[in-house]
Parts: C-alpha cells; structure tokens; sequence
C-alpha cells in the first residue's frame, strides 16, 4: 500500500473581534487610565515609603486588587521593590519619570493629530450618505 501523504494542517482562522468588544481607542483609553493609576501609586510612594498595599489601597481609595497590580507592574519596571514594611521606590524611579515625560509628549502630540483628523472626517461626514 502507498504511503499516504499527510494531511496539511488544518488554518485556524485569526478571531474576529465581535460587535460588543471594546473598540481599540476604549482600550487605548482603558490603558492610560491604567499609567494614571500607576502614576498615583508611584508617586505617593516616593512621598513616603515604605507603605504597604492596605494602607497604599486606603490613602488611594483603591481596592487593594488594582494596588496589587500597579505595584506588580512597577515592579517589572524597575522602580518599585517589596520590603518588609512595605513597598520602596528604586534608584532608577528619576528615569522612570524622564522616560515617562518623553512619552506623554509624544503622545499628546499623536492625540492632537488624531484629534484634527477626525474633526476632518467628522466635518467631511457630515454631508456624505453610507453606502
């Protein structure tokens, strides 16, 4: 009997986002929401450290789940580490804030793009019918 050939792999094809997912300027927006939490956290602790995730979570008003994560992810980054009395800011917590500086520009200058162009294509809208 022949040997058979094999059979190609079967493409799964890419998800295709559904109607009720979020939009990627919600989640764009989700995300800065996201750096502005950081940004609190971050910056209360470099007022006084160490401060632990409760009363971090209470100075904040924030439940101590999203404090978690903001310290997880500051973390990751090199700027906040765990002590015993709580978390610290790093040596490397003055770059962070440069880098930070530098990319807030050059977002806010890609928002005030966005934002003309859709005030374009809002205005060029306005007179068009849909197909």
């Amino acid at each position: 009997m022949p040997a058979s050939k094999p059979t190609p792999p079967t493409e799964v094809p890419e998800p295709v986002p559904s109607v009720d997912s979020a939009s990627l300027g919600e989640r764009i927006a989700s995300e800065l929401e996201l750096l502005a939490r950081n940004v609190d956290v971050l910056q209360r602790l470099s007022g006084k450290s160490p401060i632990g995730i409760i009363r971090l979570s209470e100075a904040l008003n924030l439940p101590i789940h999203k404090v978690r994560y903001s310290l997880h992810l500051l973390e990751r980054e090199g700027v906040v580490q765990p002590s015993a009395d709580g978390a610290v800011v790093t040596d490397q917590t003055v770059q962070y804030w440069e880098a930070l500086h530098t990319s807030l520009d050059r977002m806010t200058t890609l928002i005030q793009q966005l934002k003309e162009q859709t005030d374009k294509q809002r205005a060029l809208g306005a007179n068009r019918k849909g197909y």
